[in-house]
C-alpha cells in the first residue's frame, strides 16, 4: 500500500513537472537505479556474497530435513508407534529450528542492507545532484523506488553513477 502511495505521488508530480506547460519540452529528465548501484558497489558485492554463502548453508540443511523426512516415511512400518512418535518429534524440532534460522538470516540481511543503504546513500545522492547540476537535469528519479512503465535509456544515469561512486570510494580509501 506505501509503494502504491508513492507511486501515485511520483506520478503526480511528473504530471506536474511535465504536463501542460510549453517549457516541458526543455525539461531534461534523468533517472537511476539506486538499488543497483547500492548492490553492484564493494560493499554492496560484499553483503550479498554473505548472503549466498548463507542461502548455501541454508539450502544444504533444507535438503537434509527433506532427506530425513524422506527417510522416517521409509522407516514409518517397519517402526514401533512409540519409537516413530519421538523421531517425528525431533524431525519437527529440527524443522522448527530452521525455520528459526531462516527468519534470523533474513532478518539479518535486511539489517546489513539497511545500514550500507544509511553509510553510502548520502554519497550517491551527492554523485547524482552533481551529475544533475553539471547536466542541467531538471529531476533525477530513482526508478528503484518509483517504478516507472517507460524511460528513456538515454537519460538512463545508473551506469555513470556506478562508476562515479566507485571511482569515489576508491579515492576515499
Amino acid at each position: 500500500m506505501k509503494r502504491y502511495g508513492l507511486f501515485i505521488t511520483g506520478l503526480v508530480v511528473l504530471m506536474l513537472v511535465l504536463g501542460g506547460s510549453g517549457a516541458a519540452a526543455a525539461e531534461k529528465t534523468g533517472f537511476v537505479d539506486v538499488k543497483e548501484v547500492l548492490l553492484t558497489s564493494g560493499a554492496g558485492k560484499k553483503v550479498a556474497e554473505e548472503f549466498k554463502k548463507t542461502r548455501e548453508k541454508l539450502q544444504k540443511e533444507d535438503n537434509d530435513l527433506k532427506k530425513l523426512k524422506d527417510d522416517l516415511d521409509k522407516q514409518r512400518p517397519l517402526l514401533k508407534e512409540e519409537v516413530m512418535k519421538e523421531r517425528e518429534v525431533a524431525f519437527q524440532k529440527k524443522v522448527r529450528d530452521f525455520q528459526i534460522e531462516v527468519k534470523d538470516s533474513e532478518e539479518e540481511f535486511k539489517a546489513k542492507e539497511q545500514d550500507l543503504y544509511k553509510r553510502v546513500m548520502p554519497d550517491i545522492m551527492k554523485i547524482v545532484q552533481a551529475i544533475g547540476e553539471k547536466e542541467k537535469y531538471s529531476m533525477i528519479i530513482d526508478v528503484s523506488i518509483l517504478p516507472l512503465i517507460y524511460f528513456s535509456k538515454e537519460n538512463d544515469l545508473t551506469k555513470r553513477v556506478i562508476e562515479e561512486f566507485g571511482r569515489a570510494t576508491k579515492s576515499k580509501k
